[in-house]
């Protein structure tokens, strides 16, 4: 659709370093066409049926190379700012974390429309991994500091991890690409890949002005209430600007099985072979690894170490439904 000229800007928000909403803004729409379930075509009708119906000015923006993400992202702050518009990523965990990496900073307010299988992000600030609930929603929306992660200056969401977790991630994907996108699914991969005996890293851990080392077959940090409280991990640092770091002391397969079987049923956190610990900076050193793989919202990749784990100075200013649940502070 056809834009107006630029609007005239207004004070920004000292909470969310974005101006607060005026319920007209304009929607920049970054739409990954090959990630999430369903029909992208579908998604895209609704989209623009619900909109037009609004009379709300939008440009959808469909990025078909998952390589184009992060420049389509940058093209849509761009407009944003010029427009005091939106900028709304629609897809799974990994198109939310690459918009969300370039909106970060830049003034402008983010939306979502979840399209992943587990949308804890989504869940956890009230909106709905229904398209058309999810965009309605963001309409009437308000605007929220919520607090993010960082890894090695990149951003993360819901959790970043290195070791086993991201090991299961791939395999996770492998089986979602043969069998489709279901939560069975993504709980087989993961006995399946248990199966083999995973790798110790010799770690060390410098938070909170203490070096610990610790030698384990995976590390991940948390950033989000809902999955810590599904795997039975307490999530109330969270709300103190705080991540929270988990590690299995080096185990067995069957130990490993016990240790997926508690966080399904929310008593990881008991575990005994499991160190949970929260901080606001986290230095991650490997023995014999001067690059190592990790995973953040699900996305794969490599990173130089020492690894940088912190929260955020700036809160990512994101739009949610009026009546979503209080998030933490930021």
């Amino acid at each position: 659709m056809g834009y107006l000229l630029p609007m005239t800007p207004i004070q920004q928000s000292p909470a969310t370093g974005a101006p607060p909403l005026a319920g007209h803004e304009p929607l920049f729409i970054v739409l990954n066409t090959g990630s999430g379930r369903g029909d992208a075509q579908a998604l895209q009708d609704i989209i623009r049926r619900v909109l037009d119906e609004a009379g709300r000015r939008y440009q959808l923006m469909p990025v078909d190379d998952p390589t184009r993400l992060a420049a389509t992202a940058r093209d849509a702050v761009a407009q944003a700012r010029q427009a005091n518009g939106i900028v709304v990523a629609a897809g799974g965990d990994g198109t939310l974390n690459a918009v969300a990496g370039q909106v970060l900073g830049q003034g402008v307010p983010f939306g979502i429309l979840p399209q992943g299988t587990f949308n804890y992000f989504g869940r956890r600030y009230g909106i709905s991994q229904d398209t058309e609930s999810a965009l309605r929603g963001l309409l009437g929306g308000e605007l929220r500091p919520v607090q993010v992660g960082l890894l090695n200056g990149r951003l993360f969401l819901v959790n970043a991890s290195l070791g086993l977790y991201p090991q299961l991630l791939e395999d996770r994907e492998a089986y979602k690409q043969r069998f489709g996108r279901s939560r069975m699914v993504a709980l087989w991969s993961g006995l399946v890949t248990l199966l083999r005996a995973p790798r110790q890293l010799s770690l060390r851990l410098d938070y909170e002005g203490r070096m610990r080392d610790l030698r384990s077959p995976t590390l991940v940090v948390g950033n989000n209430r809902l999955q810590l409280e599904h795997i039975g991990i307490d999530p109330s640092e969270l709300d103190r600007n705080r991540l929270v770091a988990m590690a299995a002391r080096p185990v067995g397969t069957l130990a490993l099985y016990g240790l997926l079987l508690r966080g399904l049923f929310s008593r990881l956190g008991d575990a005994e072979h499991v160190v949970s610990f929260a901080f606001d900076r986290l230095m991650v050193s490997i023995r014999g690894r001067r690059r190592v793989k990790v995973a953040m919202d699900g996305e794969i990749s490599w990173m130089q170490t020492p690894l940088e784990f912190k929260v955020s100075d700036v809160p990512l200013p994101l739009v949610v439904p009026v009546k979503a649940p209080d998030q933490e502070r930021s």
